[in-house]
């Protein structure tokens, strides 16, 4: 057996599989889309079956590369879109319904009737340390368990299992024989006390969700089942160890393994995420105090964090929604054939705002049009709210924590678009640094995986292979900082509950 570990990275849009061995040095890479389903507006969701069928090759895919075949694995690692939710029948397979994608707003209406009840804000606050929101995955079991006909009584009859995407994957590859998570994906439910680390009876009652559903919780970095024949490309007994949660694994992976460190991670969404040690922030204000991970019997570990629901999801959406560009890598060319955004703002609220301003009927605006607007400005208009969103939370943190922060670690598909690594680090006027391996979400996965299997001993190994590759200095004076950020909070003033009337979430 070689020390390879298989890496899943399961995301909103596509799956990635990278095999790493013990030096961090890639193998063997594969990616693949996946069709994204837009029922009625505002509504998301993804087809779990093709989730697994892509998972299958393109993990197929990733070890011909390397040149192994499964048996030469040391272990699985498995990182997913955490708040995507499902429920199937635990003797055929068959998913009752689609997955419930994060991105989706279907619970909204139901969100405001929690608000409205006295003290249930503060009871999910205190134990889950989320805020309330359709993003979050136990309003939409809820909707499932309502809307999907014999769900509920399938449930109660042990016939039905819940899970977000990691439970999904694990109990594929596992042949059904574990109904597992972890308690970085348990804690996005709403449905987990992250201080006794455990589904909570308080808010399963509130959310009208049966405890009988819902997986076990493991650790983060531990060996949680083994592979069947019929699971994965034929081979059983192969080690799936390490699981977290696709933030949590970019946290782990870019060695932010002590308090005050942090990290952002440009995808689909944005997530920056700062470690806060082995205890909980109390009053986190407009963002989310949420679990890290737990290594083996170690303690829970926390993190604060701010969640942005659209940055490159609006590069894409300008790609396949409106044909500006032919692709993601365009918009740099375009961004830096004009001087400066000549006043055009684009606020990306598709899905309503995260962090820090928890808006679902917020929609997307773009302001400052002129005769001369063309698509070099909507191209950097979409950069620039990338790092924008990203200045909003960063200020929100550091307000809460009282914590100047001094560098940011970023990775993600976006970050190899240097318009915006250069930008962001003006705008925060702070250093922000690259890694050599830019997909540190498969690496957190790889890295908990290679703990419990034996492949690094410790974190302190770990921290070790982490390295950067390019560090971007700031250089934008002061008032021209505080000049843009004006003009980009009149915008987002303005996208603000802009679908309330209609009813739309």
């Amino acid at each position: 057996m070689s020390d390879h570990i298989l890496a899943i990275d399961q995301g909103t849009t596509g799956t990635t599989v990278i095999i790493f061995d013990r030096e961090t040095r890639i193998a063997g890479r594969a990616y693949a889309e996946f069709t994204q389903h837009y029922p009625q507006p505002g509504r998301v969701e993804h087809d779990a079956a093709e989730i697994w069928r892509v998972t299958l090759d393109t993990a197929a895919r990733a070890l011909k590369q390397a040149g192994l075949a499964p048996r030469d694995l040391r272990g699985i690692g498995i990182t997913n879109q955490r708040e995507t939710v499902l429920a199937w029948n635990r003797h055929t397979g068959e998913p009752a319904h689609r997955a419930i994608v994060w991105q989706d707003r279907r619970t909204a209406a139901f969100c405001d009737e929690l608000r409205a009840r006295d003290g249930v804000t503060a009871l999910i606050r205190s134990r889950t340390g989320l805020v309330v929101d359709p993003y979050f995955s136990g309003t939409k079991l809820r909707w499932l368990l309502e809307n999907v006909p014999g769900l509920r009584a399938g449930v109660e009859k042990g016939d039905i299992l819940f899970g977000t995407i990691d439970t999904w994957l694990i109990w594929n590859l596992t042949g059904g024989a574990a109904h597992v998570t972890d308690p970085s994906n348990a804690a996005r439910t709403q449905l987990f006390d992250i201080h006794a680390g455990r589904w909570d009876d308080d808010l399963l009652a509130l959310m009208d969700v049966p405890a009988r559903g819902l997986p076990v919780v493991r650790p983060s970095s531990a060996v949680l089942g083994h592979t069947a024949a019929d699971g994965f490309l034929g081979v059983a007994g192969i080690p799936i160890a390490g699981v977290a949660g696709d933030q949590q694994a970019a946290l782990f992976g870019q060695a932010c393994h002590g308090p005050g460190l942090a990290k952002n991670t440009y995808g689909t969404g944005s997530f920056l995420l700062m470690h806060t040690g082995a205890e909980t922030l109390r009053d986190p204000g407009p963002l989310l105090s949420t679990v890290a991970w737990r290594i083996g019997d170690e303690p829970l570990e926390y993190a604060l964090e701010g969640a942005i629901f659209v940055t490159g999801a609006a590069v894409q959406w300008l790609r396949d929604g409106l044909g500006l560009i032919a692709s993601a890598a365009q918009t740099e060319e375009l961004a830096r054939s004009i001087p400066d955004n000549e006043g055009v703002y684009f606020v990306p609220a598709l899905t309503g705002l995260g962090a820090p301003h928890w808006d679902p009927y917020a929609r997307g605006l773009i302001a400052g049009l002129t005769r001369g607007t063309g698509r070099a400005h909507l191209a950097r208009a979409a950069l620039e709210a990338m790092a924008y969103q990203t200045g909003d939370v960063v200020r929100a943190i550091e307000a809460q924590t009282g914590i100047t922060l001094t560098e940011l670690r970023a990775d993600g598909g976006a970050v190899g678009n240097g318009f915006l690594m250069q930008f962001q680090a003006d705008l925060l006027g702070v250093p922000v640094e690259v890694p050599q391996i830019a997909e540190t979400t498969a690496l957190g996965a790889a890295y908990l995986a290679g703990l419990a299997t034996g492949i690094w001993q410790d974190r302190e190994e770990i921290r070790a292979t982490w390295k950067p590759a390019r560090r971007f200095e700031p250089g934008m004076k002061p008032a021209e900082r505080d000049r843009l950020y004006r003009q980009w909070a009149r915008a987002v003033d303005h996208s603000r509950g802009w679908a309330a009337e209609q009813g739309q979430a």
